[in-house]
């Protein structure tokens, strides 16, 4: 089935009525995912793509039984909206735009785990199950159905590592993209026990990328915790120190967040290195991953 989206999966989108939002829940719809509610103040009774606009979450909650949530609004309005979305109910939150505030992400990292909400992002492309759905901007013609779980910090490379897996017939239970900032609302390990306790997810495909720490920090959960085979890939060889690299998570301060550090962390875990893209399908089928 795969993690976090499932048959029970209602989703709400926030702005729906812009050109993003309305863009994207039409992929969303056309790929099957149960999109039951837009949201955007003031244009409630309106709808998109035939999908019923609401003024608050609340009301479209009540009127759908919608319980996850994703973001199409500017970075500005994006902490009011998640403390909405969580006081509503929602219990999965995919939170697309760059450029919130960090010490927004942090109010509403805390809240989250506060309230038991699942969230990521944020600068996200989202996440998609193959055969189920998917909330955000994943193309799902990549994606093939099977066992092999995805967590990317990089949206593009997320995509190629799927189309990767697919052109082998390796299918995936989920992609995650987990968001690519300092501070994102759910961490690397976090994502990686959901795979580990997914019964449908048989290995699991770690892409990481220069800077931060979060590849490290997952390392101790891959040598304490997880049973099934770990592969992991870190984007941003020929960084240079002290630059940032598009991302605002990646940048390398000092020794902390370099490619060498990160594989050789993950190296040490257990986890094997993949030194190109290319070699994830190699590496499935080493595995007998499906």
């Amino acid at each position: 089935m795969g993690i976090l989206i499932d048959d029970s999966t209602r989703v709400i989108v926030q702005g729906i009525t812009g050109r993003i939002g309305s863009i994207q829940t039409r992929w969303m719809l056309a790929y099957g995912t149960k999109v039951v509610a837009g949201v955007t103040p003031g244009k409630g009774g309106s709808a998109v793509e035939g999908v019923p606009v609401f003024d608050s979450v609340e009301d479209a909650v009540k009127e759908t039984g919608a319980n996850a949530s994703v973001f199409f609004v500017p970075a500005a309005f994006v902490l009011d909206a998640f403390l909405e979305n969580v006081d509503a109910g929602i219990k999965l939150i995919v939170v697309i735009p760059e450029h919130v505030p960090v010490h927004d992400v942090m109010k509403m990292r805390a809240y989250a785990i506060e309230k038991g909400v699942i969230a990521l992002g944020p600068t996200t492309p989202g996440l998609l199950v193959p055969g189920k759905g998917k909330m955000g901007l994943m193309p799902a013609s990549l994606s093939l159905a099977g066992g092999v779980g995805i967590i990317s910090r990089s949206g593009t490379l997320s995509y190629e590592f799927a189309g990767i897996l697919s052109e082998c017939r390796v299918g995936q239970s989920a992609v995650v993209g987990m968001g690519a900032d300092p501070v994102v609302l759910t961490n690397l390990a976090d994502i990686l026990r959901l795979f580990e306790e997914d019964e449908d997810t048989e290995g699991v495909i770690i892409v990481g990328e220069v800077g931060g720490d979060q590849e490290e920090k997952a390392a101790q959960f891959i040598k304490e915790r997880m049973s099934k085979p770990v592969a992991t890939y870190i984007a941003g060889r020929y960084s240079p120190q002290g630059k940032y690299m598009g991302h605002a998570g990646a940048i390398i301060r000092g020794s902390a967040g370099t490619v060498a550090g990160k594989q050789e962390a993950l190296s040490a875990a257990g986890a094997a290195v993949l030194k190109s893209p290319v070699d994830a399908g190699h590496w499935a089928k080493q595995h007998s991953l499906r």
